[in-house]
């Protein structure tokens, strides 16, 4: 049964990723089905009125369920990887796979990015040879053209090398192999996103000068499409600029100092000796019973200041234990991605080496030392 459901309305789920439906689908789609309808009036002359909207909006599903297709396409391959995906949306003349975390290697974003466009080339071919299957001319013939028009539309237009695209998804990992730095293949993409949106402007402008049957449609599509490119060339420029670890900093100078404490002791003593560092609360058997959660742990000391720091700990898990010697941005990623506000951060060795808080992260990735 259809739900409505945050972003949208909810369709199906593939393997918990909910499906949704945004409302600017259907605006969207209303406007595929006014620009396209004169179209199928010359296309087939001997259609009646009924005949030619039905077959309008008929294109306007069929571009949907391709879009569909191909964004399952992404979203498959990302699962198979490994890569949650929170959700997969549809809207306006578009669709999008919002994966959970950043792929780690170029390779995996290459892979994910050529998923939607091998789907939608495939379901064009298939359609393709369909045609030949049924009697030229007719409404069913369109009805099928209709549909592998539709699918080598979304397929070849992805496949242009400029982000938001699929194309430049591909390209961003390709001088990311070459380059190993994310962002120089991200900047080339987004020079690409741009240039690809002043491309459908200039055709738009020439079907309107060469008066082509197709010109209004033409106009409509590419107009939005080309906001819709340039507006996401620019958030994928910002997000990569939040995204970026500064020049010669180590995580070791984000790090409070850590402190290890028995987990009996007094949640009172605990505070008191924290004095802003990490304290990791140690069982009498050496097994860590957790960060101190100081929000928790004052809480707590207002009512029962004797009781066992243990109760306001916060589990240390894996996600929340942090290599000294990964990567900066990784380790931007895994925060980002992790529901909690500190981080322990242990050697080489496994031995902690300092903890780290969100709001640290934070503060150095917007320019501001916290310390």
């Amino acid at each position: 049964m259809l739900t409505t459901a945050d972003g949208g309305l909810l369709l199906f789920r593939v393997q918990d990723v909910p499906v949704l439906l945004a409302p600017s689908w259907w605006v969207g789609s209303l406007v595929v089905v006014v620009l396209y309808q004169p179209l199928v009036d010359r296309l087939l002359p001997g259609a009646t009125a009924a005949t030619s909207w039905a077959l309008a909006a008929a294109f306007a599903v069929l571009l949907g369920l391709s879009v569909l297709a191909h964004e399952l396409g992404h979203c498959v391959v990302a699962l198979r990887m490994g890569i949650p995906v929170r959700r997969l949306r549809l809207f306006l003349l578009g669709g999008l796979s919002e994966v959970a975390r950043t792929p780690r290697r170029p390779g995996q974003e290459g892979l994910i990015a050529a998923a939607g466009p091998v789907v939608s080339v495939l379901l064009a071919a298939f359609c393709g040879l369909l045609m030949f299957a049924v009697p030229p001319d007719g409404a069913v013939w369109l009805l099928v053209a209709e549909c592998a028009v539709a699918n080598l539309a979304v397929g070849v237009f992805n496949l242009l090398p400029g982000l938001p695209l699929d194309g430049g998804r591909m390209l961003r990992a390709g001088v990311w192999a070459v380059t190993g730095r994310r962002a120089s293949g991200t900047h080339a993409a987004v020079v690409g996103g741009g240039i690809v949106a002043a491309g459908l402007l200039v055709w738009a402008m020439f079907g309107m000068v060469s008066g082509t049957e197709d010109r209004w449609l033409r106009l409509g599509v590419c107009v939005v499409t080309a906001w819709f490119v340039a507006a996401g060339a620019a958030s994928e420029l910002a997000a990569d600029a939040n995204r970026g670890w500064p020049e010669g900093l180590a995580v070791t100078e984000l790090t409070r100092p850590v402190l290890q404490l028995p987990a009996e002791s007094p949640v009172s003593d605990a505070l008191a000796a924290a004095a802003g560092r990490g304290v990791v609360l140690v069982r009498a058997d050496g097994v860590a019973a957790g960060l101190l959660d100081e929000g928790a742990a004052e809480r707590l000391a207002e009512t029962s200041p004797q009781a066992p720091a243990e109760l306001a700990a916060e589990p240390i898990r894996a996600e929340t234990v942090l290599l000294a010697s990964e990567p900066g941005e990784e380790i931007a990623e895994r925060v980002r991605e992790t529901a909690a506000w500190q981080f322990l951060v242990v050697d080489d060795e496994g031995r902690p080496a300092g903890v780290l808080r969100r709001e640290d992260l934070r503060s150095a990735l917007s320019g501001r030392r916290v310390r």
